[in-house]
């Protein structure tokens, strides 16, 4: 199945700004943002906050610094403006009331004083019986008496639509294919709450129609929404986008993702220093398939993005893939852009030289900037601490080994593949037997970097100390 869009594509994201910016959210915004970069379009950043009581400006601004530094930029939101503000649904509340106004004109709307006790205990009867949940009219038909009673009660009313009967709902998702709904199963739903605020279904509608939102990519969650919302458009008489329902994002053992996977927003991923790059190509491939399974820079990324190619299975998240793509990321860093990512782990009274050289020596083991600090104190500390595994390593290679070592040390100074030569002549070890004991005496690790960057870092009195340390440890 594809679809055809062209440059007149306009996409948008539009997050609640109730708590930090979810990575399947991150997906979406990232794919709406593709989408439009892609046919060279449109995309805006609208901010629905409409729950009052959840909705926080300190999440405002996280989201929008988290997303630009996913790599997203919008041509219209609440930080640039546009033709169609403003972009925070707290500040549309005129535009909201103009268009219910129009709605009730036409005696598609009524008042509503069921509590949530009682549609609560509906919904359940409905379940317990087979039959889907819905709202089943309760005060559609009040007359105007019975109106004022219950006003009279202090019962505030929600404002809900009026689903007309026998309608079929029909419209071609990007993603599912062909819908079809039923106006009879949906009922009448709610288009303002009782303290005044526009509700989902409502204001989301008017937006996207309004902005001239061509293409909305969202959660398959929202699937059963879409006919609501184009039965509001279609009594406005304005025009409806198209859209497509992604599969959720699961954890990999097929749960919905939670903090139990471990990381799930992307502020987290952020503060831990993952690179956006390394985001990306996992986000792109989590429910959208891309024909070249390589690391993808922001081009390559938008280039083979494509709507036709999303999935309707689960995506499961994989932060061990993310680590592949993360790896893969440093690995494309510049020596300058290596040396500023892990700058703020390094000691401020390392000099300029110390550091380019240290971020050389070490940067094949680094993943993420944190990664620096255990191999800081392996060229600054004077003594080091060594683990039981490493104390085992230095006494099996035993005191003789480093005996060895120590006495070649001056003739061969600080090359270490002569250091290494001429140690396994006199020793007749090889492979690990030779360089594992070694290292562990010198770094204080088994594994790590390349000793030969580092020994001139370490420098030759720390080695002999550390190999005499070694040697002591040895003969115990």
């Amino acid at each position: 199945m594809t679809h055809a869009f062209d440059a007149s594509i306009v996409t948008r994201f539009a997050p609640s700004p109730t708590g930090q910016l979810h990575l399947g959210n991150a997906r979406t915004a990232l794919f709406n943002f593709l989408a439009a970069r892609k046919y060279g379009g449109r995309f805006i950043l609208r901010v629905e906050d409409t729950d009052i009581a959840r909705s926080e400006e300190r999440h405002t601004q996280a989201l929008l610094q988290d997303l630009r530094w996913l790599g997203l930029s919008w041509e219209e939101g609440p930080d640039v403006g546009g033709a169609s503000a403003p972009y925070k649904q707290s500040e549309r509340n005129d535009i909201y009331n103009e268009w219910l106004t129009k709605l009730d004109a036409q005696g598609l709307t009524y008042p509503c004083y069921c509590s949530q006790a009682e549609l609560n205990i509906s919904r359940k009867m409905q379940i317990a019986a087979g039959q889907p949940p819905r709202y089943l009219g309760t005060c559609r038909n009040l007359a105007h008496a019975q109106r004022a009673e219950r006003e009279a009660r202090g019962l505030q009313p929600t404002i809900r639509f009026r689903v007309p009967a026998g309608k079929h709902i029909q419209f071609d998702d990007v993603v599912h294919g062909e819908q079809k709904f039923l106006s009879d199963d949906i009922g009448d739903f709610i288009v303002r709450r009782a303290d005044g605020s526009s509700a989902f279904f409502f204001s989301n509608a008017i937006d996207d129609a309004l902005m001239g939102v061509t293409l909305v990519l969202r959660g398959d969650d929202h699937l059963t929404n879409t006919p609501r919302q184009l039965m509001l458009m279609e009594a406005f008489g304005l025009s409806t986008p198209r859209y497509g329902h992604m599969a959720m994002m699961l954890g990999m053992d097929g749960s919905p993702l939670s903090k139990r996977h471990g990381s799930t927003s992307l502020h987290e991923f952020r503060e831990r220093g993952f690179l956006p790059i390394a985001l990306n190509n996992q986000l792109i491939r989590l429910g959208h398939s891309v024909m070249n399974d390589v690391w993808l820079d922001s081009a390559a990324c938008i280039s083979e993005f494509d709507p036709s190619r999303l999935g309707r299975a689960p995506a499961r998240f994989d932060e061990i893939q993310l680590r592949h793509w993360q790896k893969e990321s440093v690995a494309k860093l510049s020596a300058e852009e290596f040396l500023s990512w892990v700058q703020p782990e390094l000691p401020a009274e390392l000099t300029v030289a110390q550091c380019v050289t240290f971020s050389a020596g070490v940067r094949n083991n680094v993943e993420v900037p944190a990664d620096v600090r255990q191999w800081l104190p392996v060229v600054f500390a004077d003594q080091l601490e060594y683990s039981n595994d490493v104390r085992t390593v230095i006494q099996d290679a035993g005191k003789a080994f480093f005996t060895v070592a120590i006495e070649l040390l001056p003739r061969v100074g600080l090359e270490f593949k002569a250091l290494a030569k001429e140690l396994s002549i006199a020793t007749t070890r090889k492979g690990p037997a030779l360089f594992m004991p070694l290292r562990a005496a010198i770094t204080g690790h088994t594994h790590g970097p390349e000793l030969g960057p580092l020994l001139p870092m370490i420098g030759i009195d720390k080695i002999r100390s550390r190999l005499v340390a070694a040697s002591a440890l040895a003969s115990n």
